[in-house]
């Protein structure tokens, strides 16, 4: 089994950005933390960042054919505006799991529409860098039973 982290903007800077909503570790942390998940998992996990949104779609689109089993995304601000994303998202077959490290229900008020999670299986948010964690059983479940 292959999941796929995906990570939009500005997410390479936790730890440095607003550690008052996202916290103090950093994405090296994030990367270890989601790396022994698949170890105790006995999956592969890939993680991929970018702060492009070609990028990311070209990304989603190679996981098409590439093995991969199930999706995970955090699309960072492009959650809320790219349609981009959204249609690449809604074209692939595979399970896919958006995930937000803040609770983005209490957040400002254009950080509380996303136009991604339609497209997506379930959304997680507010469990910090555990959300993560949570989003690849996730994904592995609705690999296997097809539900989450």
């Amino acid at each position: 089994m292959k999941i796929l982290v995906i990570n939009g903007p500005n997410l390479n800077f936790l730890g440095i950005r607003d550690r008052e909503v996202y916290g103090a570790e950093d994405y090296d942390y994030l990367l270890n933390l989601i790396g022994k998940k698949g170890e105790a998992l006995g999956i592969s996990v890939e993680v991929f960042q970018s702060n492009h949104e070609g990028a990311i779609i070209d990304r989603i689109q190679d996981a098409y054919s590439d093995g991969t089993d199930g999706i995970v995304i955090n699309p960072g601000a492009y959650t809320h505006y790219s349609y981009a994303i959204r249609d690449a998202l809604a074209d692939c077959p595979l399970p896919k799991v958006e995930v937000h490290i803040s609770d983005i229900s209490q957040r400002e008020d254009f950080r509380k529409v996303s136009v991604t999670a339609p497209v997506c299986d379930k959304q997680i948010y507010g469990h910090g860098l555990d959300g993560y964690l949570e989003g690849i059983d996730c994904a592995l479940e609705l690999k296997k039973l097809k539900k989450c």
